[in-house]
């Protein structure tokens, strides 16, 4: 008989991973991250515990899109208060809100629960090559495509 083995908070061992993003597509970056974030690439997943490891996303500003989306895609946020839409296309949240597009696609891959508000608070994106983290010793993630 074999016998499912169930994941313990204090049992999780986790690592740290940097992605170089430079020339990837922002939809794949994004799911095998999300990947990473929630521990689903572990033999031990437990999908009620935070399994995930920690990763480092640089050179943000180098991720490319398909297609026409610079033009047509764009990001809706409202405050509900009357008139309180803001919409911002793809290219200005690329251009001026870059750490911002990129969480945004990788939340969005993420569960919206408390277990996933934890899961974010493992990812760090940043513009450029340099990172802080250093002292961690991360190890590079390959990502295809």
């Amino acid at each position: 008989m074999r016998q499912t083995t169930m994941a313990k908070p204090n049992e999780v061992v986790r690592q740290w991973f940097v992605v170089d993003a430079t020339g990837l597509t922002l939809g794949r970056l994004a799911s095998e991250v999300a990947t990473v974030l929630r521990g689903k690439h572990r033999p031990t997943f437990t999908p009620n515990v935070d399994t995930g490891d920690f990763v480092i996303v640089v050179n943000a500003d180098k991720i490319v899109v398909t297609g026409n989306k610079d033009e047509t895609k764009n990001y809706y946020n409202h405050s509900q208060w009357k008139d309180g839409l803001r919409v911002r296309s793809l290219k200005t949240m690329r251009e001026r809100y870059t750490i911002e597009w990129v969480e945004r696609a990788i939340h969005g891959m993420l569960p919206h629960t408390r277990l996933g508000d934890r899961q974010r608070m493992h990812l760090f994106v940043y513009k450029g090559p340099d990172h802080p983290h250093a002292a961690q010793q991360p190890v590079e993630l390959k990502i295809k495509g």
